[in-house]
């Protein structure tokens, strides 16, 4: 006789199903429209695209339903809409400019989804993940400081944050935010009583010891030395703010933020006043209207984005029919204007909705898992999502300085799908332990 466990990991897989359908549907239709706008709509080669996506999507669905039946059933369904919806607007950027980047990034998802099926088949407990901290700890370090080793790394639009490797280059850093998440999380996790309870009070909030101190200053030594040498603020800011977070997550106390925030608010001020590249982009973000700065090229590309997502308005020109190759790099750093622009408002929401549902699942997940160790792991890998789109959208809609990241699932990237969606591969599998039933968990 089936149990009330049973009867709602059914429904929760078929309420997955259902969802990938719309999802499908969304993927579908973008394609269309996009190359029926650009009069290259053909009906094989869209049938042909909806049956990959369907394969992926039953492959992905099936998959969880054998070893991770009670996995989150809305996770799966919004990232396959994002990444569909990407790959859609960079099909229309490749109409316009000639390129063929979209199906290159078709191959990458593939590839994604493949990686993600392999670790949810691989990794039954996401607690053996524990076992590595420190190892996960220098791995994520290495990747991080890999684009600083001559011959290796590579300089692309003032950043150092690419390696070439055969010819094939790749953004090491969208793999170290994994194991750096895994690394605090069960650093944090073991030494948590001894940061939220120790230390002197000031203004009713309890503050760290100077002794307690160390890995606080350690990982800000180490986020400023990524934005001074490899000229990465975005990377910076996203390594320090997953930290904080968690940080935050393990200790519920306010004054672990305020003391990292007003650490980095020190060292950004600084930079920014002595350090050429940081003090060219915060030119940009506080004067990018004024004609010295955009004579010089260096807001351009901001300039250019806004308009384009001005001229969008509430419903966008629809997709096909905007001006999105207007803007350099459109199709990576600023796939965020180009869908302002062709979906306007209204679509731009929508997909920034995607991404709360998506942050939002994990926040769950870290309250109903049962063990420490899987609270911080997923808490920390919603924070690098929120985080990291927080950074991109307000980087290209002028509320902090641009940085070179990109938008999780949407923009050009093998590197950045790849690492994202062994990201979600983690929620799924946490999100699956926490939903089961205590006895099974034990």
């Amino acid at each position: 006789m089936a149990t009330v466990a049973d009867l709602n990991v059914r429904a929760g897989r078929r309420s997955e199903l259902a969802l990938l359908g719309l999802a499908w549907m969304v993927i579908v239709l973008a394609r269309a429209l996009v190359d029926y706008n650009a009069a290259f709509l053909e009906l094989v080669p869209l049938a042909i695209y909806g049956a990959v996506w369907a394969a992926m999507m039953i492959a992905a669905h099936v998959v969880l339903d054998k070893v991770a039946p009670s996995a989150d059933p809305v996770l799966l369904p919004a990232v396959f809409a994002l990444n569909g919806v990407g790959i859609a607007e960079i099909r229309r950027i490749d109409h316009a400019e000639g390129t063929a980047f979209a199906d290159a990034q078709m191959i990458w998802a593939a590839l994604g989804v493949t990686a993600m099926i392999a670790v949810v088949l691989l990794l039954r407990d996401h607690r053996k993940l524990r076992r590595f901290t420190y190892t996960a700890g220098v791995v994520g370090l290495v990747l991080y400081l890999l684009p600083l080793v001559p011959g290796l790394g590579i300089t692309v639009n003032g950043a150092r944050i690419w390696i070439s490797v055969f010819g094939y280059t790749a953004q090491p850093g969208e793999f170290a935010k994994i194991a750096l998440v895994v690394f605090f999380a069960g650093y944090l996790v073991t030494n948590r009583d001894t940061l939220a309870l120790a230390g002197p009070k000031f203004l009713g909030m309890r503050f760290p010891r100077p002794r307690d101190m160390g890995p606080l200053l350690l990982v800000w030594a180490a986020a400023m030395l990524i934005m001074v040498y490899e000229r990465d603020l975005g990377a910076s800011l996203l390594f320090f703010g997953i930290f904080l977070g968690m940080l935050y997550v393990a200790t519920q106390r306010l004054s672990w933020v305020l003391t990292g925030m007003g650490l980095f608010f020190i060292g950004g001020s600084f930079a920014a006043l002595t350090i050429p590249h940081v003090r060219a982009r915060f030119d940009a973000w506080l004067h990018a209207l004024d004609p010295e700065v955009y004579s010089s090229g260096t807001s351009e590309q901001l300039v250019r984005g806004l308009f384009g997502m001005a001229s969008g308005g509430l419903f966008g020109t629809g997709l096909g029919e905007g001006r999105p190759d207007l803007v350099p790099y459109a199709e990576s750093d600023f796939i965020i204007a180009s869908l302002g622009e062709e979906l306007g408002l209204t679509g731009l929401m929508a997909i920034l909705t995607l991404y709360l549902i998506i942050v939002q699942r994990a926040f769950r997940t870290s309250i109903g898992v049962r063990d420490g160790f899987g609270k911080l792991l997923s808490s920390g890998l919603g924070f690098a999502i929120a985080i990291q789109v927080f950074i991109v959208v307000g980087g290209v809609t002028r509320v902090i300085p641009l940085t070179g990241l990109t938008a999780p699932f949407l923009a050009y990237g093998g590197s950045s799908l790849l690492a994202n969606w062994i990201v979600i591969a983690l929620l799924l599998r946490v999100s699956d332990m926490a939903r089961r039933p205590s006895e099974e968990v034990a």
